[in-house]
């Protein structure tokens, strides 16, 4: 493939929204700042704390703003189906994922499409265990992170540290054609088993990348029952398919 210029380097970002009204001023303005943004496509999941409505102020007066709204609550995963479908009719060369809380730092975009801008590799994971600043939480959600990012790696035949990151950067080339099913969560294994599978194999590459991990008091979302649906998603997208 082509080489980008940094120029070239225009980024459709795409953003899950559920319940985040406390957050999305700040986030969104953040990922605006960068300047490789060409388009935030922001898809509210019928959030119900007033999120759509401080999406629609944010989005009144800046072009660079589209938004979605689902008829009803679905998950992270049919917001990112929606969100790359946007993406994918913006024509950008990357589509990068952020989530609308604030434990990714829209600063790392630069480090985190590098990889593609210089022509090395088609997908970038974010990985909050290669070293970069993060908040010290939990203990047992990392050793899950870690166990189901080990089984992923057997599967797949791949050397990830964290395939269960929400930061990803992505060649616009590489979601054209990949269907994607899961609903919520388990839609983070489904997309590197099939990422896996494609050929000719995409170059995928992780760098580190700073991690601000929030309580469930400040309105985490994951629990248990997803790291079940991961693992059976590593079975089903590997082992069924």
């Amino acid at each position: 493939m082509s080489e980008l210029t940094p120029t070239d380097a225009s980024v459709s970002v795409v953003m899950p929204v559920y319940n985040e009204q406390e957050t999305l001023k700040e986030i969104v303005g953040r990922v605006l700042q960068q300047s490789c943004v060409a388009k935030l496509h922001a898809i509210d999941d019928a959030s119900t704390d007033g999120s759509w409505a401080v999406l629609q102020e944010l989005a009144a007066n800046e072009p660079r703003i589209e938004l979605h709204q689902q008829a009803h609550n679905q998950g992270k995963g049919a917001a990112l189906r929606e969100g790359f479908r946007l993406a994918l009719a913006a024509g950008n060369p990357i589509v990068l994922v952020q989530d609308a809380d604030l434990e990714y730092d829209p600063e790392d975009y630069a480090h985190l499409i590098g990889p593609i801008v210089r022509g090395r590799a088609d997908v970038v994971y974010g990985s909050r265990f290669l070293g970069g600043e993060g908040r010290v939480l939990y203990f047992w959600h990392s050793v899950g992170n870690r166990a189901l990012t080990m089984l992923s790696n057997m599967f797949c035949d791949l050397n990830m540290t964290d395939m269960e990151t929400c930061f990803k950067a992505f060649r616009r080339e590489q979601l054209e054609g990949l269907q994607l099913e899961e609903e919520r969560f388990g839609i983070e294994p489904e997309i590197t088993a099939k990422l896996a599978r494609r050929r000719p194999a995409p170059r995928i590459y992780e760098v580190a990348i700073a991690y601000h991990g929030r309580t469930y008091e400040q309105g985490k979302k994951i629990t248990w029952r997803d790291g079940i649906r991961a693992l059976w998603c590593i079975l089903k997208y590997n082992l069924f398919r």
